[in-house]
């Protein structure tokens, strides 16, 4: 588990670039990484090796000197404010001077491109006019590569000059990415390569009452010449431009519930989930999924089958029906040989063997989910998805007790050992599986599979704490009669109406979650379990009002939700968005 940083970070991105270390005190970003496919993981150039603390120079710094005198914005206080859940906004004053700024990853039709704008606007409120200079400058001092922790890429940086353009790379010809750094209108790039500093500036006077736009781009590419070329199409775009159409595109997918709480809540989460998981490859762009991009989870640029698809999947859907389409079918491109198999590289190889039940059988929930939400039934006749299914229905079976109608797992969803093999919500989870696949298969293969009403049977009879009793379940067994009521954060019995076992309303199940409601935890994924049980409106309420990792999520908290291990997790904020909006909209939970 990854502590918190000290540093309350600003964080933005779109599926190119990932910016998470936007300096709250000064708007200076501290970081930018960018997915590589060859290299299984992130590429992140930084102003130095302490950049997650703040105790590094920062990589790119905003500049503005007034009459001669250089300013420090943010000095006379700095208020942020977040567009559509998402982009960062600030406002601040240097004197008489009113200072707006706006760091921007564009998205949407004409605006995807790898790279991030800083607009500023700068108005003279005062009574005189001001020469003024503005620009962006940094240092760039630290490069690495993260799967789950960095290792430092060893070649030399560079750092050089071209025209009006700074370029940012390693001084090997194999250095992985580029950065290209510029802006509109007259400027001067200056180059010190030796310190590894560089800046961007341009010259303005500003008459009394007057205001002035500015607009830097960032951009990102394989090497130099792929990165100076993207450069060259945000500035023919515009950085007006592009922040008028990210912004368009935001609005247009912020989910709608009628509830103005819960829709807040939702696209916070929502849009760091899309954009905190959901990567393009710089070096060949295609599409990959990732628990986060954010360097203080631990997790990292690995993935389970189950985030995947019961996490991340769900959220893209609420907000993007088209690109829903595109992870479907790429999480069974890359993950599909193997379901359940264990937690994998972003290239779908495996990183840490070790089968999920319920990572298996998401496949088949997955794709029924994307049907019933998007009426594309169509999907089914991709190959590598029916492939999948069909390897997920064998895996399934293949765990299969010999006796009764139930099925073992290794590993709980998270990867935790449960006490006994046989769990309550893997099975549960693996009903709903083979009810789907049951009318999804062939004719012929779809009579070999077990039954679900079978497995409800069993299972309810197996589990029950006394045989034919009014008890509750328990959370595991071994079929041998040993068994446990301990409630596993990533296999709760919460969810268990969410996969058709029974009903929220059955008192098997209220007796159930009871006892666990009694128990403090610290697992943000269990807080979130609660919107499907009896206290849900205590349970968005507390949601609405947690403060977790800079409004999104951690994989641990505090009593009042304050992060407190493994922060910045996108795809834990995926399932928040999706357990939101459907306690809202299926359940009707107001808080």
């Amino acid at each position: 588990m990854n502590p918190i940083p000290a540093t309350p970070w600003q964080v933005t991105g779109n599926h190119w670039l990932c910016v998470p270390c936007i300096h709250p005190a000064d708007a200076s970003i501290h970081m930018i990484g960018a997915v590589h496919a060859g290299l299984r993981g992130a590429v992140e150039f930084a102003g130095g090796a302490e950049f997650l603390g703040g105790g590094s120079e920062p990589l790119i710094r905003i500049v503005i000197e007034v009459d001669g005198t250089r300013a420090v914005l943010g000095a006379e206080g700095i208020a942020w404010e977040r567009e559509s859940g998402w982009i960062p906004t600030f406002s601040a004053k240097i004197g008489a001077l009113s200072i707006r700024g706006t760091v921007c990853a564009p998205h949407g039709a004409n605006a995807d491109v790898a790279g991030v704008v800083i607009a500023l606007s700068v108005e003279n409120r005062g009574g005189s006019t001001v020469n003024l200079i503005i620009g962006v400058e940094g240092t760039l001092g630290h490069r690495q590569l993260r799967v789950r922790s960095p290792r430092v890429f060893t070649d030399a940086h560079s750092v050089t000059a071209s025209g009006d353009a700074i370029l940012l790379d390693g001084v090997s010809a194999e250095s992985p990415v580029a950065l290209a750094i510029g802006g509109e209108g007259g400027l001067e790039a200056v180059a010190d390569g030796a310190a590894g500093r560089w800046s961007v500036r341009s010259t303005q006077s500003l008459e009394t009452g007057a205001s002035h736009e500015a607009y830097f781009h960032v951009a990102a590419g394989a090497e130099r010449d792929g990165a100076a070329a993207v450069l060259g199409v945000m500035r023919r775009r515009g950085g007006a431009a592009l922040l008028d159409t990210t912004r368009k595109a935001l609005r247009q997918m912020e989910p709608a519930t009628g509830n103005p709480v819960a829709d807040r809540l939702i696209a916070r989460h929502v849009f760091f989930c899309y954009f905190g998981s959901v990567a393009r490859a710089l070096d060949q762009s295609h599409w990959y999924i990732v628990r986060s991009r954010i360097p203080w989870n631990g997790t990292g640029l690995t993935i389970r089958d189950w985030h995947a698809l019961m996490w991340v999947l769900p959220a893209v859907q609420l907000v993007d029906q088209s690109l829903a389409r595109e992870v479907l079918i790429r999480i069974c491109e890359l993950h599909g040989y193997a379901p359940g198999a264990g937690v994998h590289y972003l290239d779908g190889s495996v990183f840490e063997p070790g089968f999920s039940l319920e990572g298996a059988a998401a496949f088949a929930i997955a794709v029924d989910s994307y049907i019933v939400q998007s009426s594309d039934d169509k999907v089914v006749e991709e190959p590598v998805l029916a492939d999948s299914l069909y390897g997920s229905q064998e895996d399934i079976e293949a765990r299969r007790h010999s006796q009764y109608p139930l099925y073992s797992t290794e590993v709980n969803p998270d990867g935790t050992v449960p006490a006994n093999p046989f769990t309550a919500h893997g099975n549960a989870v693996a009903a709903l599986a083979l009810d789907i696949l049951s009318h999804t298969l062939d004719e012929k293969t779809a009579e070999k599979v077990q039954d679900a009403a079978a497995v409800r049977a069993s299972l309810m009879r197996q589990f029950s704490e006394i045989p034919g009793g009014k008890a509750g379940l328990f959370a595991s067994i071994d079929l041998a009669g040993e068994s446990s009521v301990v409630d596993d954060p990533s296999a709760s019995a919460y969810w268990l109406p969410f996969y058709d076992l029974l009903p929220r309303d059955d008192s098997v199940y209220r007796r159930t979650v009871k006892r666990i409601e009694l128990i403090e935890t610290d697992s943000l994924e269990v807080k979130c379990a609660r919107l499907l049980g009896p206290s849900s409106a205590e349970a968005l309420d507390w949601l609405r009002r947690a403060p977790l990792d800079g409004g999104l999520a951690a994989e641990r908290v505090d009593a009042d939700g304050r992060a407190a291990a493994n922060g910045g997790d996108a795809a834990l904020s995926g399932l928040i968005a999706h357990t939101v909006w459907y306690a809202v909209n299926a359940l009707g939970v107001r808080s």
